[in-house]
């Protein structure tokens, strides 16, 4: 679990850089990205950021409130969005050892 971390961080990381220098927000034409490739770097970056900023949060607020069901839901969506961003990462790491992500 440790290392899938690590690796969700630095796609994290890489999409955070990429917006920051506005290359994301360009049409994909200008980045050199098809419009599949730049949909899912921006999923990832979404899913990544809400996985690694936000449902802990959540979870540690429902938990301290005494509301176990929603500590139960917050819990079933992170498991999905792990699952989501492990399927989005796949794809991902498919397009570039086929060498795909460029053309």
């Amino acid at each position: 679990m440790i290392a899938s971390v690590s690796v969700y961080r630095v796609l994290y990381n890489v999409f955070y850089i990429c917006c920051i220098t506005n290359v994301m927000s360009q049409k994909s034409e200008n980045t050199r990205l098809d419009n599949s490739t730049y949909n899912v770097m921006v999923a990832l970056g979404r899913e990544a950021d809400f996985l690694h900023s936000t449902i802990d949060t959540y979870i540690a607020d429902a938990e301290r409130e005494n509301k176990t069901k929603l500590v139960e839901v917050w819990n079933n969506i992170k498991q999905d969005k792990q699952e989501h961003l492990d399927m989005l990462k796949n794809c991902l790491e498919n397009e570039v050892e086929k060498g795909e992500l460029n053309k």
